[in-house]
């Protein structure tokens, strides 16, 4: 069966009429059974033109594509991942300075069976929830939350997981006024320091320095269909042309897709997604994210804290000076 609620993106408008078509044939099968004989054969074929349409589109998208994608509302977020890979789950909030921040959320609990402090960008999945969490742009508190969850990771030798996926801190007057940008600085600082494993998955946006802020790690991951940037292609686009509708020009000029970064050695692992993205199959996806954050975690086991620090250092100094003799 064809999914009614299914968003489509804008550049899967064919795939959308062909699944509409499915389902008024599904409709009249159902109604009329054995008086349809043609329409079971015709969806059969339906079905197989929109699949190959599907892997075509996916096979070649660009940067600006790559973007929308990754920004599907239906794309899992980090209570889905929670909920599917942790188990034991133990949720920690406040930052004991100011208050709670729920664009970021994090705690304690299991992965595969090992015991480590998880975290990351919460979107929401509806209205009410994305109002909650803020569309997962973090106020400061938010990133001193972040820090105090590694201070306690380290205080018991726990590893860290961070899963980050947000269009950037958020840039209110209050924000501002509560120290953001010094809070970030600190919480990038701390994951340079910090003593025990540290593992980053971007699973959908990573946005600026609310993205880096928690991906500074020995390792970072990306799903396939993420983007992970220095800036928003919109927000590229105003500085650079002064006009936000220019975000597709930006995004191809700005090498934010997985495919990019892996070869400028930004990032470590590209995470297949299924074809039409993380949203087609989101438990899939969620059990190759896990499987790929405990291979991560076990190619760390038995280093020592300097190790560690001593890797991530090198990691981040080493994309620094090939971009500068790029």
């Amino acid at each position: 069966m064809s999914d009614p609620t299914r968003t489509y993106l804008d550049f899967e408008r064919p795939i959308a009429e062909l699944d509409s078509k499915i389902e008024e044939l599904e409709a009249i099968l159902a109604r009329n059974g054995e008086d349809a004989p043609d329409a079971a054969e015709e969806i059969a074929k339906l079905r197989q033109k929109s699949a190959d349409q599907l892997v075509a589109l996916y096979s070649k998208l660009d940067a600006w594509r790559k973007t929308m994608v990754a920004r599907h509302p239906e794309r899992p977020h980090l209570k889905d991942y929670i909920s599917t890979l942790v188990s034991e789950f133990e949720e920690l909030s406040g930052d004991r300075r100011f208050g709670e921040d729920h664009a970021i959320v994090g705690g304690t609990g299991r992965i595969g069976g090992r015991p480590v402090v998880i975290m990351g960008h919460e979107k929401g999945n509806d209205t009410q929830s994305r109002l909650k969490h803020n569309f997962g742009m973090a106020r400061p508190e938010g990133y001193r939350k972040a820090i105090r969850l590694m201070d306690l990771a380290e205080r018991f030798d726990l590893p860290v997981v961070t899963l980050v996926d947000t269009a950037g801190a958020y840039p209110g007057l209050g924000a501002e006024e509560r120290g953001q940008a010094e809070a970030i600085a600190r919480s990038t600082e701390r994951c340079l320091t910090l003593g025990t494993p540290l593992v980053s998955v971007i699973t959908g946006e990573g946005g600026s320095g609310g993205a880096v802020a928690l991906a500074s790690a020995n390792q970072v991951l990306m799903l396939e269909h993420s983007i992970y940037s220095v800036i928003s292609p919109e927000g590229c686009a105003s500085i650079l042309w002064r006009d936000g509708a220019r975000a597709r020009d930006a995004a191809m000029a700005m090498k934010i897709t997985a495919q990019d970064l892996i070869g400028l050695k930004i990032i470590d692992t590209i995470i297949p997604e299924p074809v039409g993205g993380a949203h087609r199959d989101r438990t899939g996806t969620m059990k190759k994210v896990g499987e790929a954050i405990e291979t991560a975690l076990s190619s760390m086991d038995g280093m020592d804290a300097e190790e560690l620090k001593k890797r991530r250092r090198e990691r981040f100094l080493t994309i620094g000076r090939s971009l500068l003799e790029g």
